[in-house]
């Protein structure tokens, strides 16, 4: 016996039936879902071939979605025929790894399990990465390399280009307990970007290093404002280090 009365196995093979027809009829009235219809029927064009590729591109998303969909449900009726295939040889409602029986509200709530709760495939979250992390150690977009002095592009600074278009905190959250500015308050916000040195980012010549030029930017106004490019460089006249709006 497998725990089911005879009221019980007769409603849940009448709710199986029920999907098998819903099923079979949907998959038949739509065609899959359009898949069978050539791309160009919903395009109006000859060929898929356009000037551009993305004049397609709601119609490959539509065709796409449209694949997915019926995979699902033949899959689902794939289930529900081999619950009723089950069903017929009375081994329905019986977890197929431990042997118990299912309670009857999971079967009402998934008429085509095989398992109870405790033997369900794949239950906790996976953890399955894609192999190509293999060769990252540690893998990328989970890490922090600062403490290992690395100047690898990691998680973190991904996450520090994303957090600097904005985030939910106030100058008071901010790392930096003097900051008073809603573009410098992501993490390590002073941290230098793509380069070493300061005057790196604001010292510029040409293709064959002559023609030295200044580029007044951030790091240039820091850079004065600390004293640090005296006498090298001259102050812009047109700017005052007291002045925080020309940062």
């Amino acid at each position: 016996m497998n725990g089911l009365t005879d009221g019980q196995r007769a409603a849940l093979r009448e709710t199986l039936l029920k999907e098998k027809h819903e099923l079979e009829r949907r998959l038949r009235a739509n065609d899959r879902f359009g898949a069978a219809d050539p791309l160009t029927a919903t395009t109006g064009e000859l060929s898929t071939y356009d000037n551009h590729p993305g004049d397609v591109g709601s119609e490959v998303f539509e065709r796409g979605k449209d694949i997915a969909l019926n995979e699902h449900d033949q899959h689902h009726l794939s289930d529900v025929n081999d619950a009723l295939a089950r069903m017929d040889e009375g081994s329905y409602g019986r977890c197929a790894i431990c042997g118990e029986p299912i309670p009857f509200e999971r079967l009402q709530a998934m008429p085509t399990t095989e398992y109870c709760v405790k033997h369900v495939p794949d239950r906790e979250h996976s953890e399955r990465r894609p192999v190509e992390e293999q060769l990252l150690a540690p893998p990328f977009g989970r890490t922090s390399l600062d403490e290992q002095e690395a100047g690898a592009f990691d998680g973190e600074d991904a996450w520090q280009i994303v957090e600097s278009w904005g985030n939910s905190n106030s100058p008071a959250m901010a790392e930096d307990p003097e900051v008073d500015d809603y573009d410098r308050m992501y993490v390590e916000a002073d941290e230098n970007d793509g380069y070493v040195e300061a005057y790196e980012s604001f010292v510029a010549t040409d293709l064959y290093g002559q023609h030295v030029s200044v580029v007044r930017n951030r790091q240039y106004r820091d850079y004065m404002k600390n004293n640090e490019g005296e006498p090298l460089l001259e102050p812009d006249p047109q700017w005052n280090p007291e002045d925080d709006d020309a940062l």
